[in-house]
């Protein structure tokens, strides 16, 4: 990576986890976000005791959700050859049946405290409080009849699979299957069985010359060994609700890089028939996916035509053959399109640099990306893609 984008991404990372997790603490304390660089603007901070809570699912259908742990023997870990096979955790939600199930914790209290620990905001809040943030699926949901579209997703470089809930839990609920992903050594912490936590070894190497590639490679193996285990119907393997899923019907996704992943695993794996990418840097060309649709969605600050990111972006879009829309949106950030800002906002916590709300945010966000599987993978027209709307000025296409 070259120092300059460096310095950009650790500056909207530090900006938007530091809004992210400065939340004031239950009970009604008040916390001010202090962040770490001096090019963070102040926050705005005010008395809050509300829980944490996502925002309620739009779709029909209840949301259930598994929890697995896979370990793929084909291969060893790209940080640690010495820990063995790459390990992996998955979020799988579901559309379900109303009615039964527990509820499902947000994140596990020790990936919180890895978090707040981080930022240096561990005093403002605790790790059992951000932990605690009220989700919708739930555990031991009995899924609805009927076989379901696939999507796979991969959260930005640090950031836990919790960071895509909100989208994972919508879409679910409107009958995809949708799975969140944690590589192992990728984030500031992810809790595996036994309680082990496998923290961030990559985060220097990937700095290195050469390191996004290998990350992005790296994740495109493992998306495509999640869907291996998704769709495996019979033995021990398989996921318990494999049959749900119609493997003809499979996309990708991804927040930073997890979008980059998203463009590899297409170009190497052909059962993904649709990919998009939220505000990622392109690490590998679009080469080898034969006009299969693609959807870009990023901030204006670095992915509009003309600023660094938005060269890099113009060179994929000019690789891709298939249909494909470039979406800039307004007063975003680079965790706009992810749990973030609904979860600031909540708490009362502006940043100045990222002025599009929470709640906009999230609506953009479940709108276009949602609107892009439905038609991809279900085959409705989706009229929101075709161009500018009144009821989203925020959002600009820059190619069509």
């Amino acid at each position: 990576m070259s120092d300059t984008r460096t310095t950009l991404r650790r500056r909207v990372l530090v900006s938007a986890l530091t809004a992210c997790l400065a939340l004031p603490v239950a009970g009604g304390a008040t916390a001010v976000a202090v962040g770490p660089s001096s090019t963070v603007g102040p926050a705005v901070a005010e008395k809050s005791t509300a829980a944490l809570h996502l925002p309620r699912p739009t779709g029909p259908y209840a949301v259930g959700r598994d929890t697995l742990h896979l370990v793929d023997k084909s291969r060893p870990d790209p940080w640690v050859p010495s820990a063995g096979a790459r390990e992996l955790m998955a979020s799988v939600y579901y559309p379900g049946r109303h009615g039964g199930g527990r509820p499902t914790a947000y994140t596990s209290e020790e990936e919180a405290r890895l978090l707040l620990e981080w930022w240096k905001q561990d005093k403002a809040l605790s790790p059992a409080e951000y932990s605690a943030t009220r989700t919708y699926a739930r555990t031991g949901v009995r899924p609805a009849p009927g076989r379901f579209p696939l999507i796979v997703l991969s959260p930005g470089f640090t950031a836990p699979r919790s960071t895509l809930t909100h989208l994972a839990e919508d879409l679910a609920s409107r009958g995809f299957v949708v799975a969140t992903v944690d590589h192992a050594y990728e984030s500031l912490g992810t809790e595996f069985p036994g309680g082990r936590v496998l923290t961030c070894k990559a985060c220097g190497p990937v700095e290195e010359p050469g390191g996004g590639e290998i990350a992005t490679k790296g994740r495109a193996k493992d998306l495509s060994y999640v869907i291996d285990r998704l769709t495996r119907t019979g033995g021990k393997d398989g996921w318990r609700y494999a049959r749900m899923i119609d493997d003809k019907r499979i996309g990708a996704g991804g927040h930073s890089i997890g979008g980059s992943a998203a463009l590899a695993t297409m170009a190497a794996d052909r059962r993904v028939r649709a990919g998009m990418n939220m505000d990622g840097h392109f690490y590998a060309p679009p080469s080898g996916i034969g006009g299969r649709p693609f959807l870009m969605i990023g901030a204006e600050t670095m992915h509009t035509p003309g600023v660094e990111d938005g060269k890099n972006w113009d060179e994929t879009w000019q690789g891709l053959d298939g249909w494909k829309r470039w979406l800039t949106v307004k007063g975003s950030g680079h965790f706009t399109f992810t749990d973030v800002p609904v979860l600031a906002e909540q708490a009362g916590v502006a940043d100045p640099e990222v002025p599009l709300s929470g709640e906009r945010s999230e609506r953009i966000t479940r709108a276009y990306i949602g609107a892009f599987y439905e038609q991809w993978l279900r085959g409705t027209p989706q009229p929101l893609l075709d161009g500018p709307t009144p009821g989203n000025p925020e959002v600009t296409f820059q190619r069509r």
